[in-house]
């Protein structure tokens, strides 16, 4: 190790002991688990509900009242996961609504708390307090991913993330990036495009929005520059479509690694070099229910989420990976749950349509479009294409919409350099009815 990746490795260890005392405490923790059996990750969540359910009791008035409700208490009988599935299925609503009652501040003195507020894909903002041992549980949890690929937190790295800032913002942004060795894009202009990709030669790994990490990849591509020494590209906060991996490898050698989690239930599952998505049980218990993601954090106990919807789609797989990690297996995020597509005569049709449309396409036909989808006017639907045009194509797509649609629903396809909407997360509908 030379001198620089010193500093960087000690800048970074002193700032984490100050910000997260518990932090490396975490990691081991982690560590010491990664290869546990089946049967080990399920006792070892068996008894993380347990310590959870009993804290909820105590100090939560919000749990206080369900659990009294439904004649539990778990700080006299065993809890589990059988108890847990007799508990209401909480929705974001209730995490505002009720935010006051979730709160443990009040009753239990935390050594260290974070303020968090995030509006997700919703748009409905909520704020929370994160305890400190919750916050080192979730920073290990993604230097355990990191791990996987031979990567180091202190190892120099791009972050796709922030081109909206404020000068002011951007300012504080790169103090903070210099301190963990992190170099940002800020805007798609060219200069500060080739700035950043010849950063990235230098990198260890990049990471951030998916659709910044594709759109970057594009510009690259049309440049014709190629990284060849990144041992990690990561996407977070966004579905990542089989279409991004194409442009990925070409600029960046590598596909994008999912990284999937919420500021409310924290990391609860990082890809494999295997290419599987691993549920981090060790934090959380996530159930498959009616096909939407429902989470326990286990770790969390200023602001507690005990059977939380998510709001996205998933499938979960019994399958084992050749990796040789227990941890089950998330096959797929599927999609957002989000309004419904209204057809010509009022019918309501699953915004997740699209997706089984598109991916019929992809899998029947070997065609991989890049698409985003707008409802302004019922019964009438606008695609967005990142493509030529191309009548064969748009044939066989119009055919699946209506195996799908039944004639209820016109189409205008629209053909774009990019589907992106800047300054926004990627969506693949979105829909402006009232």
């Amino acid at each position: 190790m030379n001198k620089k990746s010193f500093l960087n490795k000690l800048i970074y260890l002193l700032g984490s002991k100050l910000r997260n005392p518990t932090l490396n405490i975490a990691y081991n923790s982690l560590k010491s688990t990664e290869f546990a059996s089946e049967s080990e990750l399920k006792d070892l969540q068996n008894k993380k509900l347990e310590e959870l359910a009993a804290f909820c009791y105590q100090y939560s008035d919000y749990y206080k009242s369900i659990f009294d409700t439904i004649n539990v208490n778990p700080t006299k009988k065993p809890f589990g996961i059988e108890q847990l599935q007799k508990l209401p299925i909480l929705e974001k609503s209730t995490l505002i609504s009720k935010n006051k009652e979730l709160h443990t501040l009040n009753k239990f003195d935390f050594k260290k708390v974070f303020y968090c507020e995030t509006s997700g894909s919703t748009g409905q903002a909520l704020t929370f307090y994160r305890n400190e041992e919750w916050d080192s549980f979730n920073r290990a949890s993604i230097e355990r991913g990191l791990s996987w690929y031979g990567v180091f937190p202190w190892d120099k790295n791009g972050y796709f993330w922030g081109f909206n800032f404020s000068k002011a913002k951007v300012l504080k942004t790169k103090l903070l990036d210099f301190l963990v060795n992190r170099f940002r894009l800020f805007s798609y202009s060219s200069k500060e495009l080739d700035l950043f990709l010849n950063k990235c030669k230098k990198a260890q790994y990049v990471e951030g929005y998916s659709s910044m990490i594709y759109e970057v990849a594009k510009l690259a591509n049309e440049k014709k520059i190629s990284i060849t020494n990144l041992k990690l590209v990561k996407g977070t906060s966004e579905k990542i479509y089989p279409y991004f991996h194409k442009e990925t490898l070409k600029a960046f050698g590598c596909k994008i690694v999912s990284e999937y989690g919420s500021a409310e239930s924290g990391i609860i599952a990082f890809e494999c070099p295997a290419g599987n998505m691993h549920l981090n049980e060790e934090t959380c218990y996530v159930e498959c229910i009616d096909g939407q993601a429902v989470v326990t954090n286990l770790v969390a106990r200023s602001f507690p989420t005990l059977r939380y919807a998510l709001g996205d789609y998933i499938e979960l797989s019994d399958g084992k990976c050749v990796c040789g990690r227990q941890h089950r297996i998330l096959k797929e995020v599927t999609g957002r749950i989000g309004k419904n597509l209204i057809g010509i005569s009022n019918k309501k049709f699953p915004s997740l349509t699209l997706y089984y449309v598109f991916k019929n396409l992809a899998v029947n036909f070997n065609i991989e479009l890049a698409y985003r989808c707008e409802q302004r006017a019922i019964g009438k639907l606008d695609v967005f294409l990142e493509c030529s045009p191309n009548p064969a194509v748009q044939k066989l797509l119009i055919n699946e919409f209506q195996k799908y649609f039944s004639g209820d629903m016109e189409f205008q396809f629209n053909y774009v350099d990019s589907i992106q909407v800047k300054g926004k997360k990627m969506k693949d509908f979105e829909s402006y009815l009232d």
